[in-house]
């Protein structure tokens, strides 16, 4: 279905990146890599803590600052493309989010679980009345059939987002499941409603996933600098915009300056490899969450257990994104009954 239209890249680098560095990108951390990526030539740049608007918290994790000191940091540095934050209603608020705005943000993703879009009317309706660049953001996309996301998404283009993701957060769809799903929403969906595809490399399947997302037809795609995301990662910009610019796929980053970006400012800054190890393999394996990594790396080291069992437990049991804190439950119940 590629007819040559610019495909829209989304960064998630400030944003997914944060789960990745335990949420302590600095201000100053952020300033500097908005100002490469608008420079590189990215359209929308994604900044806030990693659970969106509202995340920083002890249940999802305390960021280095305050969603308004990054969002501050970042606006001046962006001449060129989008600005965008995130926003989980239960996490952020609509009061979050008009806080937000007081700094010139251009886009909202309004995420839920993939069967969950009905709470998310009234922060899409909101956004989109203000003029925001509204997106629907389906999460966990891989555990429900292309027809039943279809109905989700449906539900939030009824509300009124310009925009529906479907959304792989765990990493564990292939290329036919990414196509069926593509498929499914571009026939559904309004013309003028774009296709989004946000992908995690816990199968070293994301840039073969964002393709086949774009040849079933997405209009937006998710990439991040080194591929810095939860779990295994995002979809690393840089082998993809090089694969794009290979299949003759017009986006408007710059290789150059996304690799130099990568190297140079994102890669010194990592406190750990972000890739596919037998832990982050497990998340995609299992079909869980990619942010709960890290809370099933501390509570295994906290009780003693191996961080695998967590997470293919939690996997079997189907916890989805703000669940957080039963990954502690979890780990307690495999303790008890190694003993």
């Amino acid at each position: 279905m590629m007819n040559n239209k610019k495909i829209i890249l989304t960064d998630v680098t400030m944003r997914d990146g944060m789960h990745a560095m335990a949420h302590q990108f600095s201000d100053d951390d952020m300033a500097v890599i908005a100002k490469a990526l608008d420079e590189a030539g990215m359209d929308i740049i994604e900044a806030t803590h990693g659970d969106g608007l509202g995340g920083n918290s002890l249940q999802y994790g305390l960021a280095k600052n305050t969603d308004a000191e990054y969002l501050a940091a970042v606006a001046p540095q962006i001449k060129n493309a989008k600005l965008s934050v995130l926003l989980i209603p239960g996490i952020g608020t609509i009061e979050d989010l008009k806080e937000a705005m007081q700094y010139g943000i251009n886009t909202v993703r309004v995420c839920t679980h993939c069967t969950e879009a009905d709470v998310s009317a009234q922060h899409i309706a909101f956004a989109r009345k203000n003029g925001l660049d509204t997106v629907g953001f389906l999460m966990m996309s891989h555990m429900i059939p292309p027809e039943k996301l279809v109905e989700q998404a449906k539900l939030m283009a009824s509300y009124g987002a310009n925009c529906v993701y479907s959304t792989d957060s765990a990493g564990n769809l292939t290329p036919d499941g990414v196509t069926a799903r593509i498929t499914a929403l571009r026939e559904a969906l309004p013309a003028d409603v774009h296709i989004g595809f946000h992908a995690h490399q816990n199968l070293s399947l994301a840039v073969a996933n964002s393709i086949a997302a774009v040849e079933a037809g997405a209009d937006r795609i998710d990439v991040s600098l080194a591929g810095l995301g939860a779990g295994a990662g995002n979809t690393p910009a840089e082998p993809f915009v090089a694969v794009c610019n290979k299949l003759g796929i017009p986006v408007g980053a710059d290789l150059y300056k996304i690799s130099d970006a990568a190297d140079n400012l994102v890669r010194p800054r990592m406190t750990h490899p972000v890739q596919v190890d037998g832990k982050s393999l497990m998340i995609g394996y299992a079909g869980v969450y990619s942010s709960f990594l890290l809370h099933a790396e501390r509570a295994a080291a906290r009780y003693g257990v191996d961080t695998r069992d967590i997470l293919v437990e939690l996997g079997r049991r189907k916890m989805v994104g703000g669940q957080e804190d039963m990954i502690l439950d979890v780990a307690l119940d495999i303790a008890k009954q190694a003993k």
